[in-house]
């Protein structure tokens, strides 16, 4: 296919913009066929749709393999003005309805506890300041419960770890959290450093059950850590609160530990360099139907994110 090297300023007047949708749904689906499919289109449709799209512009910009597609610097290009314009669009009623001075409604945020987050916090605070009229509704349960409350619908937007991120959701990265191992000041290795965690797997242990993200499952049983459980908690909080009352010993994100333990009743028992650490994400459905004031703290809270040190 030649390419064309002309400046055409007609081109707005004359492409069809629906060809821009379908490139971006045949990139975002990995093949035709699975955007066919997505859309409730038919295949050789979609061909036909590319085709006139890349004709347009006068160069190829995907290239079929057996895998699906592959694409071309060209398409790949399209392709980030394509999230562009589609994140336009999307955030058209919001605009408008902001401008307006009218938006009210309600975001729901499912969110595992404790999140310790200045981004997070500054968001919500911002969304407030500026639109008094969005109520906020967070409810606080495992991360396995946001992830299925995103997919279901049941969310708009969610606050967890997730060591499979899930294809039909969007993640961004939120805050590192690094976990240690507490015990309270009236327990024999108070104020010591244990050097190998497995010196602790016969002690009392206090589980968090569904809470507990998959990177400390997996390093808790590499340890033998928790084989007698002395208490479970599902909310870090209560968790924290087991620990203290000397019923086990137990893993405390550090940020939170230090968040709540202002009397130092808390001990870590870890070496620092021996720690569990995972990622918790901002997470989103990958196209959702989003109210206004969903829209408007997920911008809120991406600049925010955009903004801190080494984003920019």
């Amino acid at each position: 296919m030649p390419e064309r090297t002309s400046n055409n300023s007609s081109f707005p007047g004359h492409v069809d913009w629906n060809l821009f949708r379908i490139f971006h749904e045949i990139v975002r689906a990995g093949g035709i066929g699975a955007a066919a499919r997505k859309l409730n289109r038919q295949q050789p449709t979609l061909s036909a749709a590319l085709k006139r799209l890349e004709d347009d512009f006068g160069t190829p910009l995907l290239r079929r393999t057996a895998q699906g597609v592959e694409l071309l610097p060209a398409g790949r290009a399209l392709f980030e003005l394509c999230e562009t314009m589609i994140g336009l669009v999307r955030a058209a009623p919001h605009e408008v309805a902001k401008a307006a001075g009218r938006v009210e409604g309600i975001i729901n945020i499912r969110m595992i506890s404790s999140v310790v987050s200045a981004e997070f916090d500054a968001a919500l605070s911002a969304l407030h300041r500026h639109h008094p009229g969005v109520g906020i509704h967070i409810d606080v349960c495992p991360w396995r419960a946001v992830i299925e409350a995103l997919k279901s619908g049941e969310a708009e937007v969610g606050i967890a770890c997730d060591s499979a991120p899930d294809p039909a959701l969007r993640y961004q990265p939120l805050m590192k959290e690094v976990q240690q191992l507490y015990c309270d000041r009236n327990h024999a290795l108070y104020g010591m450093t244990v050097p190998r965690p497995s010196d602790l797997a016969d002690r009392a242990f206090i589980a968090t059950g569904d809470d507990e993200p998959e990177e400390l499952a997996r390093f808790r049983r590499r340890y033998g850590l928790g084989r007698h459980v002395g208490g479970i908690a599902e909310n870090l909080h209560e968790a924290k609160r087991l620990i203290e009352l000397g019923i086990g010993i137990g893993f405390l994100p550090t940020c939170v530990a230090e968040t709540l333990d202002g009397a130092g009743a808390l001990w870590p028992l870890l070496a620092e360099t021996a720690l569990p650490a995972y990622q918790v994400y901002l997470v989103t459905r990958d196209e959702p139907a989003r109210n206004t004031p969903t829209e408007l703290f997920l911008a809120e809270i991406m600049g925010k994110l955009g903004s801190r040190p080494g984003n920019t």
